[in-house]
C-alpha cells in the first residue's frame, strides 16, 4: 500500500496530541533561534573598539598619542614584580657549611695518592717513562710532567719532607669554606701556606700535589637559597602607580610594553565595547542565516525538531565554534588555517543527520568569511575540508573512520592552499613546509577533536553514537553474554530478529545500527526467568502446567520490567532501552488471556488489562520494526509454513494486526513503510526457514507420526483475516505449552 491509497476523505484538522507536538516544534524554533542569534551576535560584535579603547598587545607600536583622561592611583603588578625580582636578584647564592667529611676522605687519599708515588719511585726495575706513566694514570690528581719528573728525581729524605708538608697543607686549607665555585681562588692561596724550610723544588711539588687533592666542602643550596629569595620578594611592598590626567601614557611610535597595557587596563582603555552600527550589522548578517537554518529544518527536516536533543545539541556546537572562529580567524599568519571548523561537520554528521551538518557548515562558513574580510582562500579552504571530513566519516561506526577523515581533511585541505598559492607564486621550499604543516596540523586537529567531543556531547545531550552501539553489539557485553548462557534460545531468537529489523531499517530509511542493537537488548529480562519462554522449555517440562493464566501472564509480562531493570543497572542509553517496553507496546497475551476465558465460568468476566503488558507503544521506527520482526519471526517459526507464499500471508497478517490495534500509530511508520518492511521479512525468513526435502518414512513404520506445531504464532495475534490451509492439528497431548509464543 502506498501512502496516495489513504481515504481522501481524512479532515485537516488536527489532534490535540498533533497541535501540541505542532506548537513544541514551533516552540523550539523560536527559542533556540532567539538562543543562536543573542550568542553569535555577542560574539561578532565585541571585537569593535569604540570611545578612545584600543586594541593593543605587547611588541605592537602605538599608532597615536594616548593620554590618561582621568587621574588615577593604582597598584602596578609589574612595577611590584620588577622590584620584587631586584631584590630576589640581590640576595646571594646560599652555601652549606663546609663538611668535614669531604676533609678526611681527601686526606685519606692523599696518603694512598702518597703510598703509591713512593712504591714507583723505589722501582728500580721500572723505566722513568713507566713511572712518568703509572703516576699520571691515578684517577683525580691532574699532575704536569715536569712536576712528576721532580718528585721522581728527589731524594728519600725530601721526599719524606715533602709528604708531610702535603698532608700538612692540605689538612690546613680544607679546614676553610671552599665552595664550589672558589676552588680556584683557594688553589693559589696554596703556595703561602708551604712551609719556608723546603726547597724550592720541595715546595713546587708539594704545592701542585695539594692542588690536584684540594675538593669544595661547601656546596650551593638551592632550597635556602630559592626560600631566602621568596622572603625578600615577600618583604617588597606593592608598587602603586599615579597618573594624572591628561599624562601621556604612550605617544605615537611607541612600543608597547606590559607596563602600558596594564595602565590601559586600570583606565579602562584596552577592553573594547562594541557600537551599535556593528552591532546592528552583527545582529543582521546572524538573522539571516538563523532564518534560512531554521526555516530549512522546519519545513524540509521536520524530524530535526521531534528530537528534543537535537536542537540545544546544534545551537551549542555553532555558538561553540563561532566563538573559536572569532579567537583565531581573525588572527596573523597561518592561525586561521587551523581552525578546525571540520569538526564541527563530522560532529553533527554522527551525532545528527548528513543535511543538517551540510546546511550548518555552510552557515558557519558564512560567519567565517564574515570575521575574515571575504578570504576567498580560506573559505574555500575551510568548507572543502569540511564537506570532505563529514562525507568520509558517515556515522563513524569504527575509529578507523576518525582515522580517514582526518587524511582526508588534511588532503584537502593541502590541495585548496598549493592551488591557491599556485596562482600567486612559484611554490619553494620554505613555503611549502609550513603549508603541509598547516593542513597535517587542522586535519589531526578536527579528527581528534571529534572523536573526544562525540564521547562527551552523546553523554551530554544523551545521543547513542555509533561508537557506543558498536561497543553495546560486542557479543562480550555483560547482558548479552547471560542472554547467551541463561537463555540461548532467547539468544537465537534476538540473533535473528536483529538480521530482520536491521535489513527493514535500511529498507525504510531508519538507524539499521541502533535497529540491531536494540534487538540485542529486547528481551535480556528473559533472564531472570528463562524457562518461563517457549524458546527455553525443555522437552517434557512446562512450569505453566501448575499456574493459573493470570500468573502466568504476569511472569511473561514481568520480562519488560525486569529487561528495564537490567538495562537500566547497566546504564544503556535511553534509545537502547526503549525497545524493551516498546517491542510489545500494548499488546495482550493473547494465548494466557483466551486459557483464561476458557476456565473462566458462566458470567464471570476476565479483566484484560491483567493481561496486557505495559507498553508505551512504538514511539519510533527503530522500536516499530523490531515489534513487528518479534511476532513475525517466532510465528512463522511456530507455524513452519512450506511456501513463500505461507510466509508472506504470516507477516501479512501480523503487520495488518499490529497497524489495526494502533500499536504503530505513535512510530511515524507509512504505509509504504509497512510494504517495504513486509517484502524485507518475507525474503529473509524464506531463507531462514525454507522447505526441506520430505523424506519417505521406511516401509517398516507401521504409522506415520505427524511433528506437532508449536503455537508460537498465538504470540499476541488476531487469527488472519485471509483464509488459511487446512494444517494438521496436533496431537491430543497437544504438546502445547502455556508459554508459547508469549515472549
Amino acid at each position: 500500500m502506498s501512502p496516495k491509497e489513504a481515504p481522501p476523505q481524512q479532515s485537516d484538522r488536527r489532534s490535540p496530541a498533533q497541535n501540541g507536538t505542532v506548537w513544541w516544534q514551533r516552540f523550539q524554533v523560536l527559542f533556540w533561534g532567539a538562543i543562536f542569534v543573542i550568542g553569535a551576535s555577542l560574539a561578532l560584535a565585541l571585537q569593535f573598539p569604540l570611545n578612545g579603547q584600543v586594541v593593543l598587545s605587547v611588541g605592537d607600536v602605538s599608532p597615536t598619542d594616548i593620554r590618561s583622561p582621568r587621574q588615577i592611583t593604582y597598584e602596578s603588578k609589574v612595577l611590584t614584580e620588577r622590584a620584587r625580582e631586584r631584590a630576589a636578584a640581590a640576595v646571594p647564592d646560599v652555601f652549606d657549611p663546609p663538611e668535614a667529611r669531604v676533609r678526611r676522605e681527601q686526606l685519606a687519599r692523599a696518603r694512598e695518592v702518597l703510598d703509591f708515588i713512593d712504591s714507583v719511585r723505589h722501582d728500580d726495575y721500572a723505566s722513568l717513562e713507566q713511572r712518568v706513566a703509572w703516576i699520571s694514570a691515578i684517577p683525580d690528581v691532574q699532575l704536569s710532567r715536569d712536576i712528576i719528573e721532580q718528585m721522581l728525581s728527589l731524594d728519600d729524605a725530601s721526599w719524606r719532607r715533602v709528604a708531610n708538608e702535603v698532608q700538612i697543607v692540605l689538612d690546613r686549607i680544607m679546614r676553610e669554606e671552599i665552595r664550589e665555585n672558589q676552588l680556584e681562588l683557594y688553589q693559589r692561596r696554596v703556595p703561602s701556606l708551604v712551609s719556608l724550610d723546603l726547597t724550592d723544588e720541595e715546595a713546587a711539588v708539594t704545592t701542585a700535589l695539594v692542588r690536584a687533592l684540594m675538593r669544595p666542602n661547601s656546596f650551593f643550596n638551592p632550597e635556602r637559597t630559592e626560600a631566602e629569595r621568596e622572603a625578600a620578594r615577600k618583604r617588597v611592598p606593592p608598587q602603586m602607580r599615579t597618573l594624572e590626567a591628561g599624562e601621556i601614557i604612550l605617544r605615537a611610535g611607541d612600543i608597547v610594553t606590559p607596563e602600558h597595557i596594564e595602565a590601559l587596563e586600570a583606565l579602562g582603555l584596552r577592553q573594547p565595547r562594541p557600537s551599535r552600527i556593528e552591532i546592528l550589522r552583527a545582529v543582521l548578517f546572524v538573522l539571516i542565516i538563523a532564518t534560512v537554518l531554521g526555516v530549512y529544518l522546519y519545513r524540509l527536516a521536520p524530524t530535526f525538531w521531534a528530537e528534543r536533543q537535537w536542537p540545544p545539541l546544534l545551537a551549542t556546537l555553532l555558538l561553540s565554534f563561532i566563538v573559536l572562529a572569532r579567537a583565531m580567524v581573525p588572527g596573523e599568519g597561518l592561525l586561521p588555517f587551523i581552525f578546525p571548523m571540520a569538526a564541527m561537520a563530522m560532529l553533527l554528521a554522527a551525532l545528527l543527520d548528513l543535511r543538517v551538518a551540510i546546511l550548518a557548515t555552510i552557515g558557519l562558513a558564512l560567519i567565517v568569511n564574515y570575521l575574515a574580510d571575504g578570504s576567498a582562500a580560506l573559505i574555500t579552504y575551510l568548507l572543502t575540508g569540511s564537506l570532505i571530513g563529514m562525507f568520509t566519516l558517515g556515522r563513524g561506526e569504527r575509529l578507523s573512520a576518525f582515522v580517514w577523515a582526518g587524511a582526508s581533511v588534511a588532503a584537502a585541505n593541502l590541495a585548496v592552499l598549493l592551488t591557491f598559492k599556485g596562482i600567486n607564486s612559484p611554490i619553494d621550499t620554505a613555503i611549502l613546509t609550513p603549508i603541509v604543516a598547516v593542513a597535517i596540523v587542522n586535519g589531526g586537529l578536527s579528527a581528534s577533536l571529534t572523536l573526544i567531543s562525540l564521547y562527551l556531547l552523546g553523554s551530554l545531550f544523551g545521543i547513542v553514537t555509533s561508537l557506543q552501539l558498536m561497543e553495546l553489539s560486542r557479543p562480550t557485553h555483560p547482558l548479552l553474554r547471560q542472554l547467551l548462557l541463561k537463555a540461548p534460545g532467547t539468544y537465537h531468537h534476538t540473533i535473528l530478529v536483529s538480521n530482520l529489523g536491521e535489513r527493514a531499517a535500511e529498507a525504510v530509511g531508519a538507524d539499521p545500527l541502533l535497529t540491531r542493537v536494540g534487538a540485542y537488548y529486547h528481551d535480556i529480562g528473559k533472564t531472570l526467568r528463562p524457562y518461563f519462554f517457549v524458546e527455553n522449555l525443555a522437552e517434557g517440562t512446562n512450569p505453566h502446567d501448575r499456574l493459573d493464566p493470570y500468573t502466568s501472564a504476569k511472569v511473561i509480562i514481568s520480562h519488560v520490567k525486569d529487561g528495564l531493570d537490567m538495562a537500566r543497572k547497566h546504564r544503556l542509553p535511553s534509545r537502547v532501552r526503549a525497545f524493551i517496553p516498546e517491542h510489545h507496546g500494548t499488546t495482550l497475551v493473547t494465548y494466557f488471556y483466551r486459557k483464561a476465558q476458557e476456565q473462566a465460568g458462566e458470567g464471570e468476566e476476565i479483566d484484560k488489562e491483567a493481561f496486557r503488558y505495559p507498553g508505551p507503544r512504538p514511539q519510533s521506527k527503530e522500536t516499530a520494526i523490531i515489534m513487528l520482526a518479534d511476532a513475525c519471526e517466532s510465528a512463522v517459526r511456530a507455524e513452519r509454513p512450506a511456501s513463500r507464499e505461507e510466509i508472506d500471508q504470516i507477516v501479512a497478517r501480523i503487520i495488518h494486526n499490529r497497524l489495526m490495534e494502533g500499536q504503530l500509530d505513535e512510530s511515524d511508520l507509512t504505509l509504504k513503510d509497512l510494504h517495504l518492511i513486509r517484502q524485507t521479512f518475507v525474503r529473509i525468513l524464506q531463507g531462514i526457514h525454507h522447505p526441506r526435502i520430505q523424506y519417505p518414512e521406511p516401509v517398516q513404520v507401521a504409522q506415520e507420526v505427524t511433528e506437532p506445531a508449536t503455537v508460537g504464532a498465538r504470540r499476541e495475534m488476531e487469527p488472519s483475516p485471509e483464509p488459511r490451509q487446512a494444517r494438521p492439528s496436533p496431537p491430543p497431548n497437544g504438546n502445547r505449552r502455556p508459554g508459547d509464543g508469549v515472549g
